[in-house]
C-alpha cells in the first residue's frame, strides 16, 4: 500500500523546531500543557483528548525536540530530529516502542545496526544500551511504560547536550 504523505502532513502538527525557536522562553521550557502530564496524586484513569497542536515542542538541543502525553502506565512522545540528530548511547528501565511517522533512524543496539523507515516498528526491550542516528529528517512515535520519569523531570541531561 503506497504511503499518503499528504495524509500525514499537518502543518499545525508538524512545527519544524525552528519554529520553536520563536516562541516565548515559557513555552519552549514547557513539557507539556497543564493537563498533559498526569498528576501522581491521582490514581483514577481519566478520558483526555489532546491534539498534538497544543502541547509545546520542547527543543533539547538544535537538533532534537519533543513534546509528550503521559498517562496512568504508558506515556507517548512526538520526537522531531534533523537529519544528523545523534541520540547517545543510553538505556532506561521503560519498554520502547518507536514507530516512524516520516524519515528513517540508524539504531546500534544488541551488537547490530538497524535502520526503522516511515511506517515501520522498533521494540526495545527494557534495560537494553541502544542509540540512533537520524538518517533524514524524521517524526517518530515513542511509546513507553512506564512513563520515562528522566524526560518530565528533566533530567535527561545526555539528550540536552548540542551536537
Amino acid at each position: 500500500m503506497p504511503r499518503n504523505r499528504k495524509a500525514v502532513k499537518n502543518k499545525a502538527a508538524r512545527r519544524p523546531l525552528a519554529s520553536v525557536r520563536k516562541k516565548s522562553r515559557s513555552a519552549r521550557n514547557s513539557v507539556a500543557l497543564k493537563g498533559t502530564v498526569k498528576s501522581s496524586k491521582s490514581a483514577k484513569a481519566e478520558l483526555r483528548h489532546i491534539p498534538w497542536e497544543t502541547v509545546p515542542v520542547e527543543e533539547l538541543n538544535p537538533t532534537l525536540g519533543r513534546h509528550f502525553v503521559v498517562g496512568g502506565d504508558i506515556m507517548v512522545a512526538r520526537v522531531l530530529m534533523k537529519k544528523g540528530c545523534i541520540v547517545p548511547l543510553h538505556s532506561h528501565h521503560n519498554e520502547q516502542l518507536t514507530y516512524i511517522l516520516e524519515g528513517a533512524l540508524k539504531f546500534w543496539i544488541d551488537g547490530k545496526e538497524i535502520v526503522v523507515r516511515a511506517g515501520e516498528v522498533l521494540t526495545i526491550p527494557r534495560n537494553m544500551p541502544h542509540r540512533a542516528e537520524a538518517l533524514e529528517d524524521t517524526v517518530d512515535l515513542d511509546v513507553f511504560n512506564p512513563p520515562r520519569m528522566d524526560w518530565i523531570n528533566k533530567t535527561d541531561q545526555y539528550l540536552r547536550k548540542a551536537r
